[in-house]
């Protein structure tokens, strides 16, 4: 009876050596999928370490010792950049999401795993963002308990707690299955058609309250910029803009990692874009018409050239590009037409609840900018330790990788 307890758990700890061995043999695989670091990011972690420096100092000593934010100008830099612009590109997560596993196009499931990479890193650094810009940080857990249902602002926390839980979740088994966790990746993947469809649900609400919490200030907001149908417009150009940014975050890795830029695929996804920019086009041209504001147009002055900027460059340029089929499978071609895309987005967001919105004269110190730098570096960062680490694309081609 000893001799087989003995060789019993002889044999239980070899078996554990041997799972621990495979581990560290897998462990080891991954480590070796690193690139050489070079000046750019370097550089890249001293401004994010600037940048995260600057934001403890303001939670130290509060936002009059660190921004230009006042009481006739609450809302800066943070909020209609990193805020509303970060949340509206990272759309790309739910809508890929959305065609991959709902639609069923399965040809697009190579970039699904950086598009919900790139949607949580987002989200990631828009919470971080929030955190900065609150007087009281410490409180946010009052979200949770204490419930304004008639807030907008409330609906937006706590979709964007619950959709950076559901794209935690969605980003998982990329993380089970580099580390060989068979049962996680089973639960997860048993799951993931429930997972999927809460993060659209998600999505689809908090990406339209966010134009919703613009409809409350029609006597702040130059009447050009100011629409009823904030909720539509932001949603529209962010299924737009999130699909661009996934063309973008596909070049950025071919051109640093040395991955396959994919561009039969993604032509066939930019197919929507224009449709999507096409309708948000026609709409608010005939919102323009219909309520007079075209006559502001006519006065001309700085928010008729900007209006004009957003509408041709963030827009038609836009549809114009991904239109045209030589231009749409033209690596340079799709890539700039993502360029505006997402440029349109941003002045969408910028214009109307930064630069003209009433108020005190609103210009963001430098350490202001600071965080915003420092939070982008850091979501590159972070895409940059996971496409070292993890399995997020195909073997790159090795004469392709060059130093970071």
């Amino acid at each position: 009876m000893a001799t087989t307890a003995t060789m019993a758990a002889t044999a239980i700890t070899n078996h554990r050596r041997g799972r621990r061995l495979n581990m560290a043999v897998r462990l080891g695989e991954i480590r070796l999928r690193r690139y050489p670091l070079g000046p750019g990011m370097i550089l890249v972690w001293v401004l994010a370490a600037l940048g995260m420096g600057v934001a403890v100092y303001r939670w130290i000593y509060g936002l009059g010792a660190t921004t230009n934010l006042s009481d006739g100008r609450p809302w800066g830099l943070w909020i209609s950049f990193d805020m509303m612009s970060g949340i509206g590109l990272a759309a790309g997560a739910f809508t890929v999401a959305a065609v991959v596993y709902i639609f069923n196009l399965k040809k697009f499931y190579p970039i699904v795993r950086a598009t919900i990479l790139t949607g949580f890193i987002s989200y990631t650094l828009a919470a971080l963002t929030l955190m900065v810009d609150l007087s009281q940080p410490q409180r946010i857990w009052h979200l949770i308990i204490y419930w304004n249902i008639h807030s907008p602002l409330f609906e937006i926390g706590w979709c964007v707690m619950l959709y950076l839980t559901v794209l935690a979740l969605e980003f998982s088994p990329v993380l089970f299955d580099a580390l060989n966790w068979k049962v996680p990746l089973k639960i997860i993947r048993a799951i993931t058609i429930p997972l999927i469809i809460a993060g659209v649900t998600l999505s689809t609400m908090h990406q339209s309250t966010l134009g919703t919490m613009l409809t409350i200030l029609p006597d702040k907001i130059h009447p050009l910029f100011y629409s009823r149908l904030f909720p539509l417009y932001f949603y529209l150009t962010a299924i737009a803009a999130g699909l661009a940014m996934t063309v973008f975050e596909s070049f950025h890795s071919s051109r640093t990692y040395g991955y396959p830029f994919e561009i039969k695929m993604l032509s066939k996804l930019v197919k929507g874009i224009p449709w999507v920019l096409g309708i948000y086009f026609v709409i608010r041209l005939a919102e323009l018409f219909i309520t007079g504001k075209y006559l502001y147009l006519l006065q001309g002055g700085a928010p008729a050239v900007m209006f004009i900027i957003e509408m041709v460059g963030g827009v038609l340029v836009p549809i114009l590009y991904f239109s045209d089929p030589n231009t749409r499978n033209d690596v340079h071609g799709i890539t700039w037409g993502a360029f505006f895309t997402m440029g349109g987005l941003i002045l969408n967001r910028v214009n109307a609840a930064l630069i003209f919105m009433d108020g005190s004269f609103y210009l963001p110190s430098w350490q202001e900018l600071a965080v915003t730098v420092g939070l982008t570096c850091l979501g590159l960062i972070m895409f940059d330790a996971a496409v070292r680490f993890l399995p997020m694309f195909p073997e790159p081609t090795p004469k392709a990788v060059k130093r970071l």
